[in-house]
């Protein structure tokens, strides 16, 4: 579904209507098939790295399993990605809060999680990381200690405050209600980059916010940075 949601935003599609069409199948199903900022965790990434290694073993091409690993990998740099379209390439000195770090929600667990890689390459960028996860805060704090460039914080509200835009790594039901005006008001800049797909784009687009999914057709507009 992540390569499906990269050609839909290609070819001007909407994923979502796309993965509706797909589910509609009843030998395929709705329920595992979101597009996203790729998985992570300890089973379903050793679980394929292993599969493949055995198939190595024994001199089986296993392509599928290779090309699973290689897309995951890949669709981990997206958020990064849309930022750095959202600001032209200029993210140093940039403020970005985080909802979610863990892989997935109900667990702290951040072992190969896309926030992970985000927030590396942010970093790596000169840009600062303002986070919040209901689980995960502890976690993070013993995978990166303590940064000047890493504000974690007591909830989603203080996330926001003052950011230059938002990314969301992680499907935490409390991420899902959100007062589109208010959000727009507490960041400095109006973008929202939503690795989960959370949102409709019209109802954040109609609240002036610069929206950013995946697969369901992008903001193009480049923030004019002061």
């Amino acid at each position: 579904m992540n390569e499906i949601a990269n050609l839909s935003e290609r070819l001007g599609a909407d994923v979502e209507q796309v993965r509706r069409g797909i589910g509609s199948d009843p030998r395929i199903g709705y329920h595992f098939i979101y597009p996203g900022c790729g998985y992570g965790g300890s089973c379903f990434p050793k679980d394929v790295q292993a599969l493949a290694r055995t198939a190595h073993e024994v001199d089986y091409p296993a392509a599928m399993l290779t090309a699973v690993e290689t897309v995951n990998n890949r669709q981990k740099g997206t958020l990064y990605t849309k930022l750095s379209q959202a600001f032209d390439g200029d993210l140093a000195g940039k403020t970005i809060a985080l909802w979610g770090l863990s892989f997935k929600p109900n667990t702290d667990d951040m072992r190969d999680a896309p926030s992970r890689t985000l927030m590396e390459a942010l970093w790596n960028a000169g840009a600062r990381v303002q986070a919040y996860d209901p689980e995960a805060m502890r976690e993070c704090r013993r995978l990166y200690g303590e940064r000047d460039d890493l504000v974690l914080v007591a909830d989603r509200v203080q996330a926001v405050k003052g950011a230059d835009a938002l990314v969301i790594c992680t499907e935490w039901k409390e991420f899902r209600s959100v007062d589109f005006a208010w959000l727009k008001e507490q960041l400095a800049i109006p973008v929202v980059i939503d690795g989960r797909n959370l949102y409709e784009p019209a109802t954040l687009k109609q609240a002036g916010l610069l929206y950013y999914a995946v697969g369901r057709g992008d903001s193009l507009r480049l923030i004019d940075s002061p």
